[in-house]
């Protein structure tokens, strides 16, 4: 096996050793690691206020989209020493420790340095660390659509437009986007009481889109209950969860992102829109970007109290 090609370079002042660029990562469209690592360079300004303050979860791919892959949490071991890391507890499927170490994407290199590890995918929970790296309270609530067999994200369309009704009956003000693969995920800026808080609070807006419509809403995870119904994953708000980040590269054939929609993209689909139309590439988002700017800017949207459950 050859050795792999390696060279230095310098980023924002920070000097980094990346590897491999022409690696193809996404053979269906031969997307190589060079533009992998160019993509999150790219992406970084909009990306980086999602996942700041935020302790990441690598989903790393080192052979490609087609190999074998590994969730990394404990990853500040082997992080440059220009990136922040923060001791946080361990969530309940980490055995054999209490506590993880785990990295702070705040800038283009770090981003780099992640790209460089083949990390694709992106994961944060929907809290915060504060300047100590003492946990804070969940400032984000998500609701992840999870089309069943027989259902897509036309049918995650629907359940959205209805949840984003009911969040701002409640007084929020929710944004949306795709996951990068099948489905839709909803989210809200807030203030709650409790870290159970959103997770009651999503399983009660859950339950009852389900009572409604059971013939086309499920609350409950067994796969059997799930064919022809779109799953309203609640159980994402648990503080130990985590959920990809907005722009983050999904580790599909096609090299998808995680992109933000607009509210009028969600209804054109109800309305008879091509499914494809919101399934984006790299190149997609960035054009997006340049033209609408951060559809999912919750910092600039009002942070509303989550009504008590």
């Amino acid at each position: 096996m050859s050795e792999p090609v390696r060279q230095r370079v310098q980023i924002e002042g920070r000097q980094l050793e990346i590897s491999n660029l022409d690696k193809v990562l996404f053979p269906e469209v031969g997307f190589t690691k060079a533009q992998v690592i160019d993509y999150y360079v790219r992406i970084a300004p909009v990306l980086l206020p999602h996942v700041a303050d935020r302790p990441v979860t690598f989903t790393r791919w080192p052979s490609g989209v087609d190999g074998k892959a590994f969730f990394e949490k404990n990853s500040a071991r082997h992080a440059p020493v220009w990136v922040r890391s923060v001791t946080v507890p361990s969530p309940g499927s980490s055995r054999g420790r209490e506590t993880l170490d785990m990295v702070l994407l705040s800038a283009v290199p770090d981003l780099v340095w992640s790209a460089n590890l083949a990390a694709l995918e992106l994961h944060v929970p929907q809290w915060r660390v504060d300047e100590d790296g003492g946990q804070l309270l969940p400032d984000l609530l998500v609701l992840d659509l999870d089309p069943g067999p027989g259902t897509g994200v036309v049918e995650c369309a629907h359940v959205a437009h209805r949840l984003r009704e009911r969040l701002v009956a409640d007084g929020l003000n929710p944004v949306v986007k795709t996951s990068g693969s099948k489905g839709m995920q909803v989210y809200a800026p807030i203030r709650c009481t409790d870290r159970e808080h959103p997770s009651r609070y999503a399983k009660q807006l859950a339950r009852e889109l389900t009572g409604e419509t059971p013939e086309q809403v499920v609350w409950r995870m067994e796969k059997a209950l799930r064919p022809g119904k779109v799953l309203v994953d609640w159980s994402q708000n648990n503080t130990a969860k985590t959920t990809v980040a907005p722009y983050s590269l999904r580790a599909r054939p096609g090299a998808t992102v995680s992109t933000p929609l607009g509210w009028d993209e969600v209804d054109a689909l109800r309305d008879g829109a091509d499914p494809e139309s919101v399934r984006f590439g790299t190149e997609d988002v960035l054009a997006r970007v340049a033209e609408f700017g951060d559809l999912f800017d919750v910092e600039d949207r009002h942070r509303a109290d989550l009504p008590e459950v």
